[in-house]
């Protein structure tokens, strides 16, 4: 999304008109608000805040649906290990490291 200079707005100004604010948040803004000129919180509309949240949870699963299919491909390809092996590999790599 782009924001325009009337959407990056100080926290003093927030303070004082934040009823308006929320109206243009309402009809479809987002507003940028700053502290010291720097940016320090978003105000969105509760709608877009809801299909953020579905989105990163979209997301997300589709990360551990790739991460399943990488881990289903090892095992047809064999490349993999039981997990006592695997386990007494971590601490012996752990062991060596802290002789060092």
């Amino acid at each position: 999304m782009v924001f325009s200079a009337t959407d990056v707005v100080p926290l003093s100004q927030a303070r004082a008109t934040l009823s308006e604010l929320a109206d243009e948040v309402k009809a479809g803004a987002e507003k940028i608000i700053t502290k010291n000129g720097e940016s320090y919180v978003a105000i969105i509309d509760t709608r877009r805040l809801d299909y953020y949240h579905r989105l990163e949870r979209e997301r997300i699963h589709l990360l551990l649906i790739d991460d399943a299919s990488k881990g289903l491909d090892d095992v047809a390809a064999g490349s993999t290990r039981g997990a006592r092996s695997a386990l007494a590999a971590l601490k012996r790599h752990r062991a060596g490291k802290a002789a060092d």
